[in-house]
């Protein structure tokens, strides 16, 4: 039977995984093994979906050329709407950002994980719900294995291009785009608003 001290134990080991995944931009070049893919991919399953139709659908990318190709349409979307960010982002974020998309630190990442969503499962209306899940267990199990990850987005803004890239049908739309791999620096806890700023008692405006 497990103790209370056990049960602690779990708690503390999941909280610190929680309070403590951030977004990793710049990678080394150390290989991810396939058994640390797998062990994420699967923590990436048990996420909640509509109805549990498990829509998503997982490409790992390994290859140099498609993982530029990839950074390629990542970087000319934001080259587009760079200096409209720079413009309303914190300016550490914004050049950790900036380094990552147009100085190629995410795709200098071992494995992109391409995650796409089926609409034959799910339909569109509830696809972004049923696999953004998916797409935080697979960045709070990174982190479990100490590997960087970060949630990217901007590639799936060109859908037609980053679909034929990996192979997906029609039907498959693509939702995000995740690097996994070692990081390059430590990375120290990110920064957030305490909860009870944005937290209110039966109703909004009455403080926690």
């Amino acid at each position: 039977m497990e103790t209370m001290q056990e049960s602690a134990d779990c708690e503390k080991t999941f909280f610190e995984v929680v309070s403590n995944q951030r977004a990793c931009r710049r990678f080394s070049d150390a290989p991810v093994a396939d058994d640390d893919i797998a062990t994420v991919l699967r923590a990436a399953t048990f996420a909640p979906s509509s109805e549990n139709r498990q829509p998503w659908e997982f490409v790992v990318v390994r290859a140099a050329e498609t993982r530029e190709a990839i950074g390629s349409i990542m970087a000319q979307l934001w080259n587009a709407g760079r200096e409209m960010s720079k413009q309303r982002s914190d300016p550490s974020v914004f050049a950790d950002v900036d380094q990552g998309i147009a100085g190629g630190g995410i795709v200098a990442a071992p494995v992109l994980v391409v995650v796409g969503g089926d609409t034959r499962l799910v339909h569109r209306k509830w696809l972004l719900s049923s696999v953004y899940p998916a797409v935080q267990n697979i960045l709070l199990a990174a982190n479990a294995l100490n590997l960087g990850s970060a949630f990217t987005t901007l590639a799936t803004n060109r859908a037609d291009e980053l679909r034929a890239l990996v192979g997906f049908p029609e039907e498959v739309d693509p939702i995000a785009v995740v690097p996994l791999g070692h990081p390059s620096r430590p990375l120290g806890p990110p920064r957030r608003v305490p909860f009870n700023e944005r937290t209110s008692r039966e109703r909004y405006g009455n403080g926690w």
